[in-house]
């Protein structure tokens, strides 16, 4: 499109320019994000429960992540954009070793409507921590989100630097045939898939955030009514419509009545005997997911819940047992309300039946045997796992967040958010002088059998206590003993020699 190169030309004549470079700049485009954010507090909040049905205490939740990773970025920028020395080899010892934190350039970031605010933004603080220039695109299944961060953007930040474009698919494959330099994804694998094939034809590296089917296993170890509360919590949030909601349950027959029976004790009392008057449970996004998944409940054995309102896309919580493993409850990733249990005899069958099928973005284990803990954890991929809860390690900041394999490739959060969006550019600083040079001159022809000897010996990987650090204290050390044995040796002729000057 005429509009999207026009504009794309202006980012990337700022971004050439040099002018997010700056760190002062930087800071002051962080900040004026965050007050954006804080200042339409109310009309980010309505847009969110109109767009993603979301109930108030999840909408403010959600503001406050932003507002958070925010704060992070902040307090954290001027030692993250610093260059960071590194050890070196002995060959390189008079030499300084840094990793230059430089930005990509002109970067795409594309978010989601489960989580539209906290996806769209939390990748541009990094983005502009980083020292690119940015461009959002929101997700059109969240509009009114979508058009408050188009009409408020450009009010807080440098509209050279940073622009977001609205549209739905066919607006979003014509904005992916323009080059960025990075393209940061949040959404399904389908749509993943897409975006990877489209950036490798310019080799514009990506981020993908995707999803998949995160299991969650139960044995016998633990306080089954806690398990039930915390896999039911990370269930309801969002209607189970997040990336890392629990897909479906593991274990024995045993554990399955004990679970049910816990599971409908803890929903009573969290959200009272009617789930559908709670003003605590959101609903579906649209008729055409609320249809996808009640397609998904036929044929299967609902044991719990079950009820729906399409006029008000209301869907109970809902437990399907005797699950079959080939179906369609079983392929894709369900993103609702929607719980099936397969059993299994034990921990070892459910890694098996857990590695049988592609890599999830998080895995979930309740056991208080360190055993089966390990087990899970040495013995499975996934991209993240979370041990007796759900989804809190997405909380945890100074964890990386994403997928491996068909869940995801790359992560962020953190630290991580601006590492992801700069390039750790090597620069070797070598200087010119005799000294070194005499040390150089070990490289250059001709060669000889003792040239290579002492080049071979000099790049030789060491122990890290052959630090840099190490090896100068050492020198020190070593001409300090140099001179106290002249001194003891020859001390006596040296003060004679000395005093004989001023005869």
């Amino acid at each position: 499109m005429v509009d999207q190169f026009d504009v794309l030309k202006v980012l990337r004549n700022s971004f050439d320019n040099g002018t997010t470079r700056n760190l002062k700049f930087r800071r002051k485009q962080l900040s004026n994000l965050l007050r954006m954010v804080e200042e339409n507090m109310t009309d980010v909040v309505e847009a969110l429960e109109a767009d993603s049905k979301k109930i108030h205490a999840e909408a403010v939740a959600e503001i406050e992540v932003f507002k958070n990773d925010a704060l992070h970025m902040l307090h954290n920028l001027d030692r993250l954009a610093k260059p960071r020395s590194v050890e070196s080899n002995l060959v390189n010892i008079l030499s300084k070793a840094e990793l230059f934190p430089e930005p990509y350039g002109v970067v795409l970031v594309i978010g989601a409507w489960n989580y539209p605010l906290v996806l769209a933004l939390t990748p541009l603080l990094g983005a502009i921590a980083a020292g690119n220039c940015a461009v959002i695109k929101p997700s059109e299944l969240a509009p009114a989100v979508a058009q408050l961060i188009a009409d408020l953007l450009p009010q807080y930040l440098d509209k050279s630097c940073y622009t977001v474009f609205l549209g739905g698919p066919s607006e979003s494959h014509q904005l992916l045939q323009n080059r960025f330099d990075y393209i940061f994804y949040t959404g399904s694998t389908r749509v993943g898939a897409i975006v990877a094939q489209t950036a490798a034809k310019h080799f514009t590296p990506v981020t993908l955030e995707m999803g998949g089917k995160s299991p969650c296993f139960v044995d016998s170890s633990v306080d089954i009514n806690i398990a039930a509360a915390r896999i039911l919590w990370g269930k309801a949030v969002n209607a189970g419509q997040a990336c890392i909601a629990p897909d479906y349950l593991l274990c024995t027959q045993e554990i399955e009545k004990k679970f049910i029976e816990a599971f409908k004790k803890v929903q009573k009392e969290q959200y009272g005997p009617n789930m559908k008057s709670s003003k605590d449970y959101c609903r579906i996004i649209n008729k055409n997911h609320f249809n996808r998944l009640l397609s998904l409940l036929e044929g299967q054995e609902v044991v719990h819940g079950g009820n729906h309102d399409v006029d008000q896309l209301y869907m109970d919580l809902t437990i399907c047992a005797n699950v079959n493993p080939d179906s369609p409850l079983m392929r894709d990733e369900i993103f609702g309300p929607i719980l099936p249990i397969v059993r299994v005899r034990d921990a070892f069958e459910a890694v098996s039946f857990i590695n049988s099928k592609e890599k999830p973005l998080a895995l979930y284990v309740f056991s208080n045997k360190k055993s089966v803990v390990d087990l899970f954890i040495e013995r499975t991929s996934s991209g993240g796992v979370c041990v007796n809860d759900t989804m809190m390690h997405f909380s945890c900041d100074t964890l990386p967040f994403g997928g491996v394999g068909y869940s995801g490739l790359g992560a962020y959060h953190g630290d991580l958010t601006f590492h992801t969006f700069s390039h750790p550019k090597p620069v070797l600083k070598q200087p010119m002088n005799m000294c070194h040079e005499a040390l150089m001159n070990l490289r250059y022809a001709p060669y000889n059998d003792m040239k290579i000897k002492m080049v071979t010996l000099l790049m030789k990987k060491r122990r890290t206590f052959f630090s840099k650090q190490f090896f100068l204290y050492l020198m020190f050390t070593l001409f300090g003993c140099l001179i106290t044995y002249v001194i003891m040796e020859y001390g006596k002729s040296i003060e004679s020699a000395f005093l004989s000057l001023f005869k």
